[in-house]
Parts: structure tokens; C-alpha cells; sequence
């Protein structure tokens, strides 16, 4: 093995060599102490989000360290400016699409668009140039945001009723609605999805996402999911996006064979995978955790509910033929319910350790610490029309 020299070195030399090895080893154990894995005690659990999803103003006030936030974010949340929409016209849009287009390319700020109850038939896209964007339905009223776009007619990846291209997006109360019938799963082209969600560093708080076959497209970058409610039938959450979905309800509507999760990571490199923690799994059908969409496939589930309506094997490599991949990975830790029994399970699912769980249990997973904001507390009133508290 080779070995540096350092005896021939000036003691300054070896001097800061020595502190340079000092601070490596200290900084990791540093880094592990200020990150606390989500609790096992359910109890716990609304104190360990406060303390990761701290108010930006509080977040400001600390701007080093491992939790001082993205600075352009940072600026972002600085400059935040709020349009409505209502589709009676009191508002200053009728449409969320007029709401969108009114934002400038290169935008900087963060733009609030409150939307108020109702169902808004429209196919929306917030392309790339547009981050800093936060849709926020009216409390108490849940927009609802719907088309009927399918493969057939887009593809599956542009049939999205909202597609998001932008970093930093924000949704908070919203849902999100794809109408096409139920597909015949034996027939190409049904597959209709209601949200696609590929820009970085995404939020979604108590949304709704409805659909059949390939209702969500977590598709690419990191995402967070809180007390949402997904449905749908086959591989209803898809996609290579780094996503961390807490206290969230998983719905299969399947009338025979049912998927939740078709995750694409298919390269070593690809950081990326879906992780579910303190989730619900509810429904009919015969319904996987997942199948093997790519070679890499990463999906976990943890301290969550699984109705019966889990098949007992749990996950599934039948899109591909022949002998399981050695390179799935696919993760169980402390979950409960009927369909969480570990007897059963295909020999390539993986009953997690302590130790093993500990790295998808982090707000570090998704880098959390950086960007993750709680939705901001908005009230709109006719005298008031702008006014946070």
C-alpha cells in the first residue's frame, strides 16, 4: 500500500496535514448529530417535522451550517409577491394558465398563485424558465385542477393535466385531476398521468393527485410529499425522482392486478428512489408495492399501514423475464398492517435493519435541510387581499 511522506515535510506542512485529517473525521459525526432520522414513535413526529421545516424568517436568522438555506431561495423568499385567481373575475386572473403566463422567464421571486375553489378544466405546463412558483388553494375549498389527456393522444409524459419543469416549486391544497376513463390494462395508450413533477427541489402539502394508470410522474429530481392523498390503479407513482412521501394515503382503485410504485432508476450513478414514511396504503385490488420498471429500481417503505389488499409477495419483477435483478432494491422497515406480514415475500425484498433503514429516514435523503420550507401561512379576504400572517 502506498504511504505518503511526511517525515521530510516542514512542521507546518505536517501541521495542518494532521488538523486537515482532524477536521474530517470530526465533521461527518457533527453532521449525523445535527440530522435526526425521522422517529419511531409516532408521538414524536409532528415535533421532528417543526424542527426540520423551520419558518423562513426563523431560517434566515441561522444562515450557516448544514441547515442555512439555499441562498438562491433565500433571495427568492425575500421578494414574495402574491396573484389570485377566482373564476367569478374578483380575482386578478379567471384562469391558473393566465395566472402562469403572466410570470416573467427568469423569474426570481417567489409568486404565490392563490387559486379559489372549483374545478378548473385546464392542461398546464410551468416550463423550466418559471421557478419560485407556489400554487395555493383556498382553504377549506379545494381547487381542482382537471383534463383527460392520455398516451394515445400526448404521450404518457406530456398527457400530465399539470407538468412542472421549474426548480422549487410549492403546491399546497390542491388537486390535481386526470378525468380519462379507467384504461384497458391489456391495451397500449391508456395511461393518464395528473401531475409530472421534473423540476428540483418540489414540495407538495395536502394535495390531491387522482388518476389511473400513471396518476403521479415523480420524474426526475428531489421531492417532498405531506399529507397528500394519491389514487390510482397500475404503477400509479413512476418516474427516477429522489422523493421522500410522509404521512401521505395511497389509494388503489385496481379491479384485478394493481401497482403502487414503477420506479426508474436504472444507472449506479442515478441518485435517486422513492421513500414512504408514516403512509397509509388503502383500497381494492391484488395490489403490488411495486415493479420493476428500470434496472435499478429503489423503493422503501417504513413505519407504514398496509391494508390487505397487498399482495403477499409485495413487489414484482414480471415487466421483465427471467430471474430477478440483483440490483432492485426494495425496502421494508417496521411497517404494519395485513399486508406487511414478512412471510410470503419474494426472496429479492429486503426486511430492513436499524442501521440499514437509517439513510432513507432523514430529511438528509432528499437534502431537506437546504430548501424545504413549511407552505406559507396565507389568508385572503376581500379588505385584505394580500395579507400574510
Amino acid at each position: 500500500m502506498y504511504r505518503p511522506a511526511v517525515a521530510s515535510s516542514s512542521p507546518v506542512a505536517v501541521a495542518i496535514a494532521l488538523a486537515v485529517i482532524q477536521l474530517i473525521i470530526i465533521l461527518p459525526a457533527a453532521v449525523v448529530a445535527r440530522t435526526k432520522p425521522i422517529p419511531a414513535e409516532p408521538s414524536k413526529l409532528d415535533e421532528w417535522i417543526e424542527n426540520n421545516m423551520k419558518e423562513y424568517h426563523e431560517r434566515k436568522a441561522n444562515d450557516t451550517g448544514v441547515k442555512a438555506l439555499d441562498k438562491r431561495l433565500a433571495m427568492a423568499e425575500d421578494a414574495v409577491r402574491l396573484i389570485t385567481v377566482r373564476p367569478d373575475g374578483r380575482g386578478n386572473f379567471t384562469t391558473i394558465t393566465a395566472a402562469i403566463e403572466s410570470i416573467p422567464a427568469g423569474n426570481t421571486a417567489r409568486v404565490i398563485v392563490w387559486i379559489a375553489g372549483g374545478i378548473y378544466r385546464e392542461k398546464i405546463t410551468i416550463d423550466a424558465s418559471k421557478p419560485f412558483v407556489t400554487l395555493y388553494g383556498q382553504n377549506g375549498k379545494m381547487p381542482v385542477i382537471t383534463f383527460d389527456g392520455t398516451a394515445s393522444e400526448f404521450g404518457t409524459v406530456q398527457s400530465a393535466t399539470v407538468a412542472v419543469e421549474s426548480d422549487y416549486f410549492v403546491a399546497v391544497n390542491i388537486a390535481f385531476v386526470n378525468s380519462a376513463a379507467m384504461p384497458d390494462v391489456r391495451v397500449s395508450g391508456g395511461q393518464a398521468v395528473a401531475m409530472r413533477i421534473s423540476g428540483d427541489k418540489a414540495a407538495f402539502h395536502h394535495c390531491h393527485f387522482i388518476g389511473f394508470q400513471d396518476t403521479l410522474c415523480d420524474d426526475r429530481g428531489r421531492h417532498f410529499f405531506k399529507d397528500c392523498y394519491i389514487e390510482g390503479t397500475v404503477d400509479f407513482i413512476f418516474g427516477n425522482g429522489k422523493s421522500l412521501y410522509l404521512k401521505t394515503r395511497i389509494n388503489s382503485v385496481a379491479e384485478g392486478m394493481g401497482v403502487i410504485t414503477a420506479q426508474a432508476r436504472e444507472d449506479a450513478t442515478d441518485d435517486s428512489g422513492f421513500t414512504f414514511v408514516y403512509c397509509n396504503i388503502t383500497g381494492t385490488g391484488n395490489t403490488y408495492l411495486g415493479r420493476a420498471w428500470k434496472e435499478r429500481t429503489r423503493v422503501v417503505f417504513a413505519y407504514t399501514y398496509m391494508g390487505n389488499l397487498i399482495n403477499t409477495e409485495g413487489w414484482s419483477d414480471k415487466m421483465h423475464h427471467g430471474e430477478p435483478r440483483k440490483s432492485m432494491y426494495y425496502g421494508e422497515y417496521k411497517c404494519m398492517g395485513p399486508g406487511a406480514t414478512p412471510a410470503g415475500r419474494v426472496k429479492y425484498a429486503r426486511i430492513l435493519s436499524d442501521e440499514e433503514a437509517r439513510a432513507f429516514l432523514s430529511m438528509t435523503y432528499i437534502h431537506g435541510n437546504k430548501w424545504l420550507l413549511p407552505p406559507p401561512l396565507l389568508s385572503f379576504s376581500r379588505s385584505h387581499p394580500n395579507t400574510f400572517h
